[in-house]
């Protein structure tokens, strides 16, 4: 059985630190806590767990703390969390049975990262992280803000999932550093660009944000699941500024990078939807229902495009033009995906009242 050091950076995370380490402490071999300014009782609970503080002047750089956390491990493997992840049980058994593995000889294990769940507990939007290394691989931290850690050699895609359940509230942090990097006249790389446009969008700045993916775009040099995903935040970014011909142009533009995602085909349908053109949107939400993933297991993933959206608008499309039975078969096949859905259930209601009226009906026929 190898041995694993836990290795976290936090700051201020009295409230989710303690839930954070419950999950989790018990399955591995030390804790190390690198706390970059707390001025509450992160450290006082990080503590009651067994773990090993250190501090670290903050200075704006996200990989810089991860690195020196990463250099404080003693054990066979390093494994990392942000204080507001956790290990469902589901996942903290996987973890032990991974842990129990013999010969374990890899150099990393990616995990789904779990950005969001519905009320069922399923994912919405998911990706994978690369989240327990060996420590002798001296794999490093890249990126001052949105950090990825590079990783060579022997990978495990393992189906062992770190849940995110963020209890602080969003703030500007990101967008200030990189800011202050623009200001100084720092040259963004394609990954800093795409993130910076990421942080601009997210605090609804859609004009500068719109400006910044196509200064990402034209380089052409971002890994091609950014860029596609950077097609669909520039779309809606020209959904707020209500510019639809910019809309419909950033969302083609995703179809000449690479194969089709279920993403971008819902997008386009909901653009053909909103202008009531119902032919042109059953055309692209089928298209998302034909579609194979794609190969890479890194991608953002948001499930719903891949699973009962594109069916729950076919229904409502089919039905709009009057074709019911073909809205039925759709209704049908998103309520296999999410039975519970609020609008599943509403045409669940819907369809049942269409039966009871083609009853009165024919009841009506035959008097």
């Amino acid at each position: 059985m190898f041995t694993i050091s836990l290795c976290m950076i936090v700051r201020d995370e009295e409230e989710s630190i303690g839930r954070c380490l419950s999950t989790v402490c018990d399955l591995v071999d030390e804790i190390i806590i690198v706390d970059t300014g707390s001025t509450d009782r992160t450290k006082e609970i990080a503590l009651t767990y067994g773990a090993k503080l250190f501090d670290f002047t903050w200075e704006d750089d996200f990989s810089a703390a991860r690195n020196y956390a990463f250099a404080q491990a003693k054990m066979t493997y390093i494994f990392w969390l942000d204080a507001d992840d956790v290990l469902l049980e589901a996942d903290r058994q996987g973890l032990a049975a991974l842990k129990a593995m013999d010969p374990f000889d890899y150099d990393s294990v990616s995990m789904p990262y779990q950005l969001k769940v519905d009320e069922r507990g399923e994912p919405v939007h998911s990706l994978r992280r690369n989240r327990l290394v060996r420590r002798t691989s001296n794999f490093i931290w890249h990126g001052a803000v949105h950090e990825f850690l590079a990783v060579t050699g022997k990978i495990l895609h393992s189906e062992i999932a770190i849940t995110h359940q963020k209890l602080k509230p969003y703030t500007d942090q990101n967008l200030q550093i990189y800011l202050k990097r623009k200001e100084k006249g720092d040259v963004f790389d394609p990954r800093d660009q795409f993130y910076f446009a990421n942080e601009l969008f997210d605090h609804a700045r859609y004009e500068e944000a719109a400006l910044q993916y196509e200064l990402f775009l034209d380089e052409g040099l971002g890994w091609i699941e950014d860029q596609i995903l950077a097609c669909s935040k520039q779309a809606e970014c020209y959904a707020y500024l209500k510019q639809p011909e910019k809309q419909i142009q950033s969302l083609t533009r995703a179809l000449a990078i690479d194969l089709p995602r279920a993403e971008i085909c819902c997008r386009m349908g909901a653009f053909f939807e909103e202008k009531l053109d119902f032919l042109k949107a059953i055309y692209w939400y089928r298209q998302a229902t034909l579609l194979e993933r794609p190969q890479s297991s890194m991608a953002k993933v948001d499930e719903s495009a891949w699973t009962w959206l594109p069916h729950l608008q076919l229904c409502y499309c089919y039905d709009r033009i009057g074709e019911k039975r073909k809205a039925k078969i759709h209704h049908d096949m998103a309520k296999l995906y999410y039975p519970t859905h609020p609008s599943v259930l509403y045409n669940e209601a819907y369809f049942a009242s269409l039966k009871e009226l083609d009853a009165v009906e024919q009841s009506m026929e035959l008097r």
